[in-house]
C-alpha cells in the first residue's frame, strides 16, 4: 500500500458536494492517505459541531464571504464568484504553506461547481482530478454540448420531445437533459453555463474524473468518451451520524415497505400551491407517509388538513439514509438530485421523481427508462403536478406489475451497488488504482 500520499480535496460550500467529499476522504485515510479538506469556515463550523474529526483527517478552511451562512438578499451567482475569488487564494496559500513545511500535497482533487480549482493545481505545478458529484452521464451530456453539439441542442429546446442522440449514451430527448439548456430556465442562472464550459475546458488538460457512481450502474455512459477518463469510485454515501428519534419509532408500527418517504432535498422551493397538491396525492394514497418540509410555515399550514395528521407524519428533518434503509419505507417522493437518487438506489428502494432543475431532469430519465426503479411525474401546463398525479404514480410504484418489477430492479441495484464497495469490487479496485497513481 502507499505511504506517504497527501490528497487536498477542495469542496464546493453545498451537501451535494461536501457529503460526498467526507466519504471519499473516510476511504482515502484507511488506505493510509493523508486528507485535507478545503471549503467554507461555515460549512467546515457545522461538521466539526457535530463530529470529531480522525487521524489522518485536517481541514483548511477559508471565508467566502458568507461566514454565517448565504443570506436571502445573497444571489446564487454572487455567492459562487465569492466563493471562487476567495478560495482560488486560499487553496493557493494552502499548497504554498504545505510546500514550504516540506510536506506537500501529491494530489488536488476538487468538486464538480468549481472549474476554477483545477487551474490554481496547475499554476502550483500540482497534478488535480475531479470529483464529480452527479452521474457521468450528465457531464458526458455537458462534454458533448461543447464539443460539437451545442447546436442540434440549443436550436432545438423548445420541443420538449426532440430526440437528442449522443455517442455511447442513452436516447434522450430535450426534456430529459439538464435544465441549464432550456430557454425557460431563470436568467439569473445563464452564469452557469460559463461554469459548465470551464469544467469541460479543465478536463482538456486533467480528464481523469472520479465519479460517485459504479461501473456496473452506468458503465455505457462510464465508457462512451475517449476524451473523459470516468474512475468510477462511488456510491459517496454519508449518514449525517444521528437520527430523528421519534421519526424511527413511528416507522417502526408500520408495515415492511408500506410507507412513502417525501423529501426535496436541502434546496428546493416549492409553491404553497404543489405543496398542498401533494397533499391532496398522499390523502388519496391513503397510505402511510413520511413527509419532511423545511419551510415551517408551509408545515403549518398543511398539517390543519384532518387526515393528514392521522395519516402520516411531517417533519422539518429526519436522516434520509436511516429512513429510506427502515423496513417500512416502501416508496421515496423525490426532486431526484444525485445525492437522494444514490442514496434511494443503495438502499433499494423505488422512487417517483419531481424533477426541479441542474442534473434532476436526466436523473429521472435514467431511474424511469435505465434502471427501472421508478417513475417520473407527469407536470400541468403550468408546471404544478396536481394532486390525481401524484396518487397515479404512488399506485404504480407500489402496487401491480409495473411496481414490483420496480422493487426487483431496486434491489438488483442495491446489491450491485454493495458489491462495488467490497474488497475485490469494482469502486473499491478503481479507488485502489487511483491511490495507486498518486
Amino acid at each position: 500500500m502507499p505511504v506517504g500520499r497527501k490528497i487536498l480535496i477542495v469542496s464546493y460550500a453545498g451537501a451535494g458536494h461536501i457529503n460526498p467529499s467526507l466519504t471519499f476522504a473516510d476511504r482515502l485515510r484507511k488506505m493510509g492517505v493523508d486528507v485535507t479538506i478545503s471549503t467554507s469556515f461555515f460549512v467546515l463550523k457545522n461538521i466539526k459541531d457535530k463530529e470529531t474529526t480522525p487521524h489522518g483527517l485536517t481541514f483548511a478552511p477559508f471565508s467566502d464571504g458568507h461566514d454565517n451562512g448565504i443570506q436571502p438578499t445573497t444571489t446564487l451567482q454572487q455567492f459562487i464568484s465569492d466563493f471562487a475569488t476567495n478560495g482560488a487564494r486560499s487553496v493557493g496559500e494552502t499548497i504554498t504553506s504545505a510546500v514550504a513545511a516540506g510536506q506537500p500535497f501529491d494530489h488536488l482533487v476538487y468538486t464538480s461547481g468549481i472549474p476554477w480549482a483545477a487551474k490554481v493545481a496547475q499554476a502550483h505545478k500540482l497534478k488535480s482530478s475531479l470529483l464529480w458529484c452527479q452521474p457521468a452521464t450528465v457531464l458526458n451530456i455537458h462534454y458533448y454540448y461543447f464539443n460539437g453539439y451545442e447546436n442540434l441542442i440549443a436550436d432545438n429546446m423548445n420541443n420538449a420531445s426532440f430526440p437528442i442522440e449522443l455517442p455511447g449514451l442513452p436516447s434522450l430527448t430535450t426534456a430529459d437533459l439538464p435544465s441549464f439548456y432550456s430557454p425557460s430556465r431563470p436568467k439569473e442562472h445563464d452564469f452557469l453555463m460559463q461554469v459548465l464550459e470551464d469544467h469541460v475546458d479543465a478536463l482538456k488538460t486533467a480528464p481523469r474524473v472520479l465519479v460517485t457512481s459504479f461501473n456496473e450502474l452506468e458503465i455505457e455512459s462510464i465508457t462512451a468518451s475517449e476524451q473523459l477518463e470516468f474512475l468510477p469510485i462511488g456510491p459517496l454515501i454519508r449518514s449525517d451520524g444521528k437520527e430523528n428519534d421519534e421519526c424511527i419509532r413511528w416507522l417502526d408500527t408500520k408495515l415492511e415497505a408500506s410507507v412513502v418517504y417525501v423529501a426535496f432535498g436541502s434546496q428546493a422551493i416549492l409553491s404553497m400551491e404543489q405543496v398542498e397538491e401533494i397533499a391532496i396525492g398522499l390523502v388519496t394514497s391513503s397510505r402511510p407517509f413520511l413527509w419532511v418540509i423545511r419551510d415551517s410555515e408551509q408545515a403549518r399550514r398543511v398539517s390543519k388538513t384532518a387526515q393528514l395528521q392521522t395519516q402520516g407524519m411531517i417533519v422539518e428533518w429526519c436522516s434520509q439514509v436511516a429512513v429510506l434503509n427502515h423496513r417500512s419505507i416502501g416508496c421515496f417522493v423525490t426532486h431526484g438530485g444525485w445525492n437522494s437518487t444514490i442514496e434511494a438506489l443503495v438502499a433499494g428502494v423505488p422512487t417517483v421523481v419531481f424533477p426541479q432543475w441542474a442534473d434532476q431532469p436526466t436523473n429521472a430519465k435514467m431511474i424511469e427508462d435505465v434502471w427501472k426503479t421508478g417513475v417520473r411525474v407527469t407536470r400541468r401546463g403550468d408546471g404544478v403536478v396536481d394532486g390525481k398525479e401524484i396518487d397515479r404514480c404512488l399506485q404504480k410504484v407500489m402496487t401491480g406489475d409495473d411496481g414490483g418489477e420496480m422493487r426487483r430492479n431496486a434491489r438488483k441495484w442495491r446489491d450491485l451497488a454493495t458489491e462495488a464497495l467490497e474488497n475485490g469490487g469494482s469502486s473499491t479496485v478503481n479507488l485502489q488504482a487511483f491511490v495507486n497513481d498518486v
